[in-house]
């Protein structure tokens, strides 16, 4: 699961499900507008996001790169990808530990029933982050498994 998908689940829960359980329930009192620092946090975060995408995407890369160049050895690509998401795994939970940040920071201006939803999502969203380089290791060993059993396969 890419990063923006993952960023979009948060966005969603975190932000349209306020405007879900405000058209259940009827408003109290009107919503504050979003101040600046608002924007700001939410502009700065947007920016972080990008940053880690794209290492993920340099990462996944990488392992790509790993697979061509073990020509065929399981073992060999096993160990290179596990130095390759042992030198990016800092930077998952780093990013994870940020989202957990700024979610929080949005739960407080929720209704009740968004937050329940965003406090049940959250642990999904922060297994995902955390877990993106060893999935993609899952994945870039399929793909060479794959094409190893299609290279078989057609000799």
């Amino acid at each position: 699961m890419s990063i923006r998908v993952i960023l979009a689940a948060s966005a969603v829960v975190a932000f349209a499900a306020p405007a879900l359980a405000v058209a259940q329930e009827p408003p109290a009192a009107p919503a504050p507008a979003a101040t600046a620092e608002d924007a700001a946090a939410e502009a700065a975060f947007e920016a972080r996001a990008g940053v880690f995408e794209t290492r993920m995407e340099e990462m996944t890369t990488e392992m790509q790169s790993a697979a061509g160049a073990a020509g065929g050895d399981q073992a060999k690509l096993s160990a290179d990808l596990d130095a390759i998401v042992a030198r990016y795994q800092p930077e998952a939970d780093a990013f994870a530990e940020e989202l957990k940040a700024f979610i929080a920071s949005k739960l407080a201006g929720m209704p009740a029933e968004a937050q329940a939803q965003m406090s049940m999502a959250g642990p999904m969203i922060d297994a995902q982050v955390r877990g993106a380089p060893a999935k993609a290791k899952a994945d870039t060993l399929a793909m060479a498994v794959g094409a190893a059993a299609g290279t078989a396969a057609g000799e």
